[in-house]
C-alpha cells in the first residue's frame, strides 16, 4: 500500500541525486557524435549500377524517388541486331517526403543504392531537400565498407562447411588408387592396327 506523497517524493529523490552529478553535454557542431555503424542517414547513389529497372520508384511507400530516362541504340556487332538500353537521366529522391524506410535500397537487384551516414543536410528552403543524381552520388563516398563476417554466423558456417567438403573430395581422389595411374586408352579388339 503507497502513502500519499509517496510518488513526489520519489521523483524528488531522483532530481537531488542528478543534481550533484556532473552532466555530460555532446558539444555538436565542434565535436561530431560517434554514430552506430548501421545507423540511417541519407541515400546515396552509384550512378553505374542503376539500370532504370523502376523497382525503387514503383516500391516506395511515399513516392519521393523521381526517375527520368531513355532509350539509347547500341551498335549491332557484325551478324547481329541492333540494341536499346536505358539511359538515366534523372533520378532524385525529395528528403522532405522520405521516410527513411529503405525499401528502395532493399528491393535494388543491382546495389545502386546505399544507406550513408551523413545526416547533415538541412536545407533553409524545403524546395532545396529534392537532391538530384550529382548530389547523391557524391554521398558515395562516404558509405562505410561493410562489415566483416561473423565467424559464427550463418554465411561463415556455409564456407567452411563449403571449404571441408571440397577438401574431402581432394582427400579422396587423391587416395584413390585409379587417380595415380594415367588414363590408358582402351584396347579394343575392332581397332585397326598402324604400322609404325
Amino acid at each position: 500500500m503507497a502513502f500519499p506523497g509517496s510518488g513526489l517524493a520519489k521523483g524528488l529523490a531522483v532530481t537531488l541525486r542528478t543534481m550533484t552529478r556532473r552532466s555530460v553535454t555532446a558539444q555538436y557542431p565542434d565535436v561530431k557524435p560517434e554514430l552506430p555503424p548501421r545507423s540511417r542517414g541519407v541515400i546515396a547513389l552509384m550512378e553505374e549500377n542503376c539500370t532504370v529497372c523502376m523497382l525503387c520508384a514503383r516500391e516506395c511507400p511515399d513516392w519521393c524517388i523521381y526517375i527520368d530516362s531513355h532509350k539509347e541504340t547500341i551498335p549491332a556487332p557484325p551478324g547481329g541486331r541492333e540494341r536499346a538500353r536505358n539511359v538515366l537521366d534523372r533520378f532524385a529522391i525529395d528528403f522532405s517526403l522520405c521516410m527513411y524506410c529503405g525499401i528502395c535500397i532493399e528491393v535494388c537487384p543491382f546495389d545502386a543504392l546505399f544507406w550513408t551516414p551523413e545526416f547533415e543536410y538541412a536545407e533553409l528552403d524545403i524546395r532545396d531537400m529534392t537532391h538530384e543524381k550529382g548530389r547523391l552520388g557524391e554521398w558515395m563516398a562516404t558509405v562505410p565498407a561493410p562489415p566483416a563476417d561473423d565467424p559464427h554466423g550463418a554465411r561463415a558456417k556455409e564456407v567452411d562447411a563449403a571449404r571441408k567438403s571440397a577438401d574431402r573430395a581432394e582427400a579422396t581422389d587423391a587416395a584413390s588408387p585409379d587417380a595415380a595411374k594415367p588414363d590408358a586408352a582402351p584396347s579394343g579388339g575392332d581397332e585397326p592396327a598402324v604400322d609404325t
